[in-house]
């Protein structure tokens, strides 16, 4: 009787301490939501509105308007700064958009910028990162350079239109990768990594490099070259409203790479890659040249396409800081929260906060995996993956594992707690390995036991 009380005495101290630490934990990251909340802005936006039909433009589809967003451009430049409105129309333009800080381009509802597919248009190279390494290449679609207050905004189209030309490069990219990674690897000055023609890696739709200030809103994005937006060593973002049908290579939507204070709500993705995936440089690029990508918010956006949100697996410089809330399915994704790095990367991942979101029906839900690829074996730079936290996660189905943590033994996953996981279906519930300080409650996975029922007369038989 006495170590009957004891047991139970014990278990109910345990329990008031695991609440008062959850309780303590998620007031702590409202806390730290809130404050990131008040200091990330976006653009301002600039008062001298012009259309950009006065500089030339005609959206009849077949003129050429690139001359007309230059000569906007040079004058917005000159004058300090310019909202240039695009009105309803399809524009051709042959080759890529240069933007300008102080500058608001407003694509109106009905409103197409159709790009040119062809590669030679989109030269000379430019300061770029392709997966992760520094080096000159095609310029993005759309693409600024140590801008501030830059921002897309509106209900019109930006068509990258590149199906049958940066589309197909893929199974002819592989020279110029991997001697974009040796050059990685080795240090190679920047001014010798040069590419572009012949090389086959393919520009972004929208880049924004060393920029600040920055406001992407409601417009709509199809047939990117590569990753969709890439924000490059930027801060202070907000992507709000942008609505996706990209299901070309790679068609990423939205990577954050050595970024930070960025805001990412109400986006409805249809991707065929990541619909988010946040980066920090590649191995030595990450180390030497990256900045941790940190302080995300994501909230209420409606995943679909390959996996919804992914850490990695450049991520070489680090992510901290990252809240993924209120967010929901609009299809099938194959992974739902994924954080993927080897023994190459090095850096870390810590303070990952995943409330309230559901999926439908996904081959994994959430997967860490230091292991990624099988690369880096013969490397010793693990990384650190620490402070994982669920609060709130659903899902009808797994066809493979709900809840995967895979560390190494050198740097195990730490401090990870899973709390309202539900999951209706999953052959496989649960694998841990190399993992640490790992705690779960009140998780539901393949059903909820009920009521237990009471011995049958068949049951006696076997007493």
């Amino acid at each position: 009787m006495r170590i009957s009380r004891l047991f139970q005495t014990a278990a109910v101290a345990a329990a008031v301490m695991l609440s008062a630490a959850a309780g303590a934990h998620n007031d702590g990251r409202i806390r730290m939501r809130d404050s990131l909340l008040e200091v990330i802005t976006g653009a301002e936006m600039p008062q001298n509105t012009i259309s950009i039909t006065k500089y030339g433009a005609r959206g009849d589809g077949k003129t050429d308007c690139k001359p007309a967003f230059d000569r906007a451009m040079k004058a917005a430049q000159k004058s300090g700064g310019a909202h240039i409105v695009i009105p309803a129309g399809t524009y051709r333009i042959d080759g890529p958009i240069h933007l300008v800080s102080n500058l608001c381009l407003e694509l109106q509802e009905g409103a197409v910028l159709r790009f040119s597919p062809q590669p030679e248009l989109y030269l000379p190279v430019v300061e770029t990162s392709w997966e992760g390494t520094w080096l000159r290449n095609y310029s993005p679609f759309i693409y600024g350079k140590e801008l501030h207050d830059v921002s897309i905004i509106g209900r019109g189209t930006i068509d990258g239109n590149c199906a049958e030309t940066f589309a197909t490069w893929r199974s002819s990219q592989k020279k110029g990768q991997m001697l974009s990674r040796e050059m990685n690897h080795s240090g190679a000055p920047a001014d010798e990594r040069i590419f572009g023609e012949g090389w086959f890696l393919r520009p972004h739709l929208i880049q924004l490099n060393r920029c600040r200030n920055i406001t992407i809103e409601g417009v709509f994005i199809t047939n990117s070259p590569f990753w969709c937006i890439h924000l490059l060593q930027s801060e202070n973002i907000i992507c709000r409203g942008i609505r996706y049908d990209a299901k070309l290579i790679n068609n990423d939507g939205i990577d954050p790479d050595c970024s930070r204070n960025i805001l990412i709500e109400d986006v409805c993705f249809d991707n065929g890659d990541d619909n988010i995936a946040i980066k920090s440089g590649r191995d030595n690029d990450g180390w030497t040249k990256g900045s941790p990508s940190e302080n995300i918010i994501i909230r209420r956006c409606h995943f679909k396409g390959l996996h919804a949100v992914v850490i990695g697996s450049e991520m070489s410089a680090g992510v901290q800081n990252v809240f993924v809330e209120d967010c929901d399915y609009a299809g099938y994704c194959k992974r739902g929260i994924y954080v993927k790095t080897n023994p190459d990367r090095g850096g870390f991942v810590r303070n990952i906060y995943v409330n309230d979101c559901t999926f439908d029906e996904v081959e994994d839900l959430f997967y860490v995996s230091s292991m990624y690829a099988g690369e880096g074996l013969d490397n010793n730079h693990f990384s650190e993956v620490e402070n994982l936290h669920v609060d709130g996660l659903r899902c009808r189905k797994v066809r493979q594992s709900a809840l995967v943590l895979q560390g190494t033994s050198a740097k195990p996953v730490r401090n990870v707690t899973f709390s309202r996981v539900e999951v209706g279906e999953a052959p496989n519930a649960v694998s841990f390995e190399n993992s640490e300080a790992v705690s779960m409650s009140d998780c539901f996975i393949g059903g909820k036991a009920g009521v237990p029922t009471t011995a049958s007369a068949k049951d006696k038989l076997f007493e």
